[in-house]
């Protein structure tokens, strides 16, 4: 297979695929995602730099970094027109649009069946404001789109609610706030591909979020089949073939999932499972 790996060109990550990749034969170039251009001439055409993306078998999607909504706009476009010309994106941009969107992602989980946290999503501050008092007035508020775990907030307080979502409401934000789910300080992220999940690692920390960037200690984890299933069906009603899933067990014992990150990285889970993803990713990129 000729893989282009697309949004990166170096780090921790390239490498592990670059290897990967070549350990089954294959052949990897690296395709920065800001140099992608599109050419219509009776054919679609798209590259990045020196590589030509609509002849490769498959374009294996590894970051898309902040712009301006033309430049992201366009960057899905680019993965919408390489499919079209029957060029495997792993993730599509289908998966990708819906990802990134945290109100479509948790509203397609939640059709597809699986539990995630009530949440609203709004435009005003008096919405949002109702909507605290509506999630008993203890909420994680986040940005809309994903952020790598960058600008979350847990309100608690009316008073500070009602600043917070003013001067939201100043910058013309999108309320996304998700209920607050009482938990022992201990999350799973779970590395879902194809249809089966890969690796999974607990996060063990204190207070309301256990990053492993914030100190939380990391630990494997095999998930029961109930938990499993729960991932892959979170993954699947996204259309991705690869993901991030976080899951939370509750005080009184319900798993919810939170989010689905279509674009996850796994540097922490392999240090703490020692799996391979990056050969479980390449197995699945040869099947698909």
């Amino acid at each position: 297979m000729r893989v282009a790996v697309v949004g990166s060109t170096g780090g921790w990550h390239a490498e592990r695929l670059e290897r990967a990749l070549a350990a089954r034969g294959h052949e990897c170039r690296f395709a920065p995602v800001t140099r992608m251009a599109g050419r219509i001439d009776g054919a679609i055409a798209v590259r990045s730099r020196d590589v030509q993306l609509d002849s490769c078998d498959v374009v294996l999607v590894r970051g898309i970094p902040r712009g301006s909504l033309e430049q992201i706009v366009f960057r899905v476009d680019a993965l919408h027109a390489l499919e079209a010309t029957g060029v495997r994106a792993v993730n599509g941009a289908l998966a990708l649009e819906r990802a990134i969107d945290k109100f479509l992602a948790s509203a397609l989980v939640a059709a597809a069946g699986v539990p995630t946290p009530r949440t609203v999503a709004c435009e005003r501050a008096d919405d949002a404001l109702e909507a605290f008092a509506e999630l008993g007035s203890d909420v994680i508020v986040k940005p809309l789109f994903g952020s790598m775990g960058f600008g979350m907030a847990r309100v608690e307080d009316p008073d500070i609610a009602q600043r917070v979502f003013r001067a939201l409401e100043i910058e013309r934000a999108v309320y996304y706030l998700q209920e607050t789910v009482p938990h022992d300080g201990v999350d799973v992220r779970a590395l879902v591909v194809g249809e089966r999940v890969v690796a999974a690692m607990e996060r063990v920390g204190t207070g309301w979020r256990a990053n492993l960037s914030r100190g939380a200690r990391a630990r494997p984890v095999a998930l029961d089949e109930h938990r499993a299933a729960l991932c892959v069906r979170a993954a699947a009603a996204l259309g991705a073939d690869y993901a991030g899933v976080d899951l939370l067990r509750a005080a009184d014992g319900r798993d919810f999932v939170l989010e689905v990150n279509a674009i996850p990285g796994w540097h922490g889970l392999e240090q703490a499972t020692g799996i391979d993803v990056a050969a479980a990713l390449v197995a699945h990129l040869e099947r698909v």
